[in-house]
């Protein structure tokens, strides 16, 4: 086990948790402390900031006020992440999704020409079916269907996921027109500054210095500061601004859509229902697999309590007036600070709610600043691939396609949907297949449906 696996319990009275805190999150028995937490909790939340700003521009494109998403954004992070960490106690924050709330805006509003009111009720009946489908034990058996090696594989994707995103937002990787990706200007000052977050995040890490991440992404941002490359432009905002997409779903609506809207109330429910269920099964179990919260059979603990966190941290979000809540990846960065409880997800929820106050001015953490931990972490959580047989094609080659499809797609439901499909088509050609593996055939044939019916979505 490497050592972000295993945390001894430092010495003095900074290790004494206090008796509530204790008592609600099990400090001692996970091997970490309060303080730890803390700093996990912040580093989630520092590379999970820049959402306050792009989720309102977004969902902005579709009409909806920005102002009002904005709180509703902070309001929705919050909620979710501070109930993760009560009813769950896992280091998972989670906030509205990116990719979910793309499609909400731009294909179910722009293009299908469904009003933003009645695709926040999409959003909410597609919570309520999350939550029948958690209740019903269907979500257990789709996350106890998949293959233990195919959860080190999504892991190692994941990990190559947030790492490329971390590149990308730094400008050291950009879009090329002959060869998709390149290298980009390494003297551009975004990517500089990345590179010396690089650097910091790095040398501290090697140096075991707690809260290396968090230290390194407030060292760079300073820097930024210093260097002009941080500009702030608040647009006006005020609390009350909630008032402009809070319970502005409109249910009725739902149910009237036609075939005008292409494949209409189907279409949109079968996305918001298979993206957001995989991109979130995908990313709890690399993140449990990461704090070492799975037990010897590769088992989630809570898996049903963080289940129906998720369900109704959709619903609570979508009255709010927002896409889709999902637990996000970034949770991992807060993971490799040390954060291993509730307390972790709680801290990233307080922070939002106190972001709600001052949302416009998240602006002051620039995405140089936190892609370097993003890049670091990514690096950090490839370990799980170790656990993949290589060497049986049958293992091997269902794990690769899902390592590679989760970045090269931008998708941890591709992902998934790719290594899913072909674990079931290789047991069916070797023939061992077994009756105990039909929920494994029926997940395997609603994937090949929808790339057959939806192409890539």
């Amino acid at each position: 086990m490497t050592q972000t696996q295993t945390q001894t319990i430092p010495d003095g009275p900074e290790a004494v948790p206090s008796g509530k805190l204790e008592r609600i999150f099990a400090l001692t028995e996970r091997g970490t402390t309060a303080r730890t937490e803390v700093l996990a909790g912040m580093t989630t939340f520092l590379t999970m900031a820049y959402i306050v700003l792009v989720n309102p521009a977004i969902l902005g494109s579709a009409g909806m006020p920005v102002a009002s998403v904005a709180a509703a954004t902070c309001f929705a992070a919050a909620f979710a992440s501070i109930l993760m960490g009560f009813v769950a106690n896992t280091p998972l924050a989670l906030a509205p999704g990116m990719g979910l709330n793309a499609y909400f805006s731009f294909t179910v509003v722009q293009q299908m020409g469904v009003p933003w009111p009645v695709a926040l009720g999409c959003v909410f009946i597609s919570g309520v079916a999350f939550l029948i489908l958690t209740l019903t034990g269907v979500r257990q058996l789709i996350v106890n269907s998949i293959p233990h090696y195919l959860f080190a594989a999504v892991a190692g994707g994941i990990g190559l996921f947030i790492g490329f995103i971390g590149f990308k937002d730094a400008g050291i990787i950009v879009a090329n027109p002959a060869t998709f990706v390149a290298l980009g200007d390494l003297k551009a000052p975004g990517a500089a500054l990345a590179m010396f977050g690089l650097v910091v995040i790095g040398a501290l890490s090697v140096w075991n210095v707690r809260g290396a991440m968090l230290v390194g992404i407030v060292a760079t941002t300073v820097v930024g500061w210093i260097a002009g490359m941080v500009s702030i432009s608040p647009e006006p905002y005020s609390l009350a601004a909630l008032t402009g997409t809070a319970l502005k779903l409109d249910l009725g609506g739902v149910f009237g859509l036609s075939g005008k809207q292409g494949l209409g109330l189907l279409e949109i429910l079968f996305v918001f229902l298979f993206v957001d269920l995989f991109d979130n099964i995908g990313t709890l179990v690399a993140v449990t697999k990461r704090a070492g919260l799975m037990d010897a059979n590769g088992r989630i603990p809570r898996l049903n309590r963080i289940l129906i966190t998720d369900a109704t941290a959709t619903i609570v979000g979508s009255m709010a007036g927002t896409s889709t809540v999902t637990s996000y990846v970034e949770s991992a960065a807060g993971v490799q600070a040390g954060g291993r409880t509730g307390l972790t997800a709680v801290v990233t929820g307080l922070l939002f709610l106190a972001m709600m106050f001052v949302a416009p001015y998240a602006q002051v953490i620039p995405l140089a600043a936190t892609a370097p931990a993003l890049i670091i972490v990514g690096g950090l959580m490839l370990l799980p691939l170790t656990e993949v047989e290589w060497e049986d094609p049958l293992s091997a080659i269902p794990a690769f396609l899902t390592v590679a499809m989760i970045p090269l797609t931008f998708s941890i439901a591709n992902g998934l949907a790719f290594g899913i499909t072909a674990h079931a088509v290789l047991k069916l050609v070797r023939g061992t297949i077994t009756r105990k593996d039909w929920f494994l055939l029926v997940l395997a044939l609603l994937f090949v449906a929808r790339f057959v019916w939806m192409g890539g979505a």
